[in-house]
């Protein structure tokens, strides 16, 4: 199963509305790649907060960085982008759709950042060099680890993986709804998104989860990803953090609009309040 992730309607303050044609998507043509970035990933929003944070706590800028379950490679791209001095590593187990980031994602480079971009086909648990000054684990990527054990030898493999100053950077939901069976509609130009939240298991915290795209003609592209993962609490990944050797852990909160809803602006916290749905940040130093 690809490595490639989604998150349920996080929103990102550096979004910003495209000015295009809208464009025409059908079940038929549509790329599901494609359709995934658009309506999941935010590249951008994710490398500016990666970099502000490292400047605030080692006071200089970062090089390297590591995308662990990178799928199409788009933050790896856009990593290198940003800065003529990046260097991004991109790991996923799933061959073709690292194939599609390479004809997609990295053709679309120019050829000297083209270069500084370097997938690798492997598990992540297999991979330590060459060392990071910051890995992420997107897109809740890290939820597949369903049990403890296996979550913490992830951890110490990322561990392993990082400069002195390094960091290693984590996303994260929850809230009750997030166990509720649900499905959730984003309209985008020319189609719209569906998370699908198809079940909840109580006992081990599984959530099984799907996408879905609908598009105005009436076609509809069904379970174009899903994913079977454990539903990790903060206090959970944070104690699993621990026992895998990081010595600092902070939670970085995502602040709320005029309308109860998810504003992309993240702020360190050691309390907040329980909402139906949330999103955070988790980073951590060896």
């Amino acid at each position: 199963m690809t490595q490639l992730m989604t998150r349920p309607n996080k929103k990102k303050k550096s979004d910003k509305p495209k000015k295009s044609k809208k464009p025409v998507y059908t079940a038929k043509t549509a790329d599901k790649h494609v359709l995934y970035q658009i309506s999941v990933q935010s590249p951008e929003a994710e490398v500016d907060f990666c970099l502000r944070e490292y400047r605030k706590r080692f006071g200089e800028n970062p090089t390297h960085f590591r995308e662990d379950f990178c799928g199409t490679g788009l933050i790896s791209c856009h990593w290198a982008k940003h800065d003529s001095h990046h260097i991004a590593y991109g790991v996923d187990l799933h061959k073709p759709t690292l194939d599609w980031g390479m004809k997609h994602n990295i053709a679309a480079l120019k050829p000297e950042q083209q270069g500084r971009v370097h997938l690798i086909n492997d598990n992540v648990n297999n991979v330590t060099k060459p060392k990071m000054h910051i890995i992420g684990a997107f897109n809740f990527s890290y939820f597949l680890f369903r049990e403890r054990n296996d979550l913490v030898h992830y951890f110490k493999q990322v561990r392993k993986s990082l400069h002195d100053k390094g960091m290693f950077v984590l996303d994260a939901y929850g809230g009750w709804e997030a166990q509720e069976p649900m499905e959730e509609e984003t309209v985008h130009p020319g189609f719209s998104y569906i998370w699908d939240q198809a079940d909840y298991n109580p006992i081990d915290d599984t959530a099984i989860c799907h996408i879905h795209f609908k598009f105005p003609d009436g076609t509809k592209l069904m379970k174009a990803f899903t994913y079977t993962w454990r539903l990790w609490t903060l206090g959970g990944v944070k104690d699993a953090l621990v026992d895998a050797g990081f010595k600092t852990i902070d939670t970085y909160w995502e602040g709320e609009d005029k309308a109860g809803e998810g504003n992309g602006i993240y702020k360190k916290a050691r309390k907040a309040e329980n909402t139906p749905g949330w999103n955070a940040y988790m980073i951590a130093q060896p």
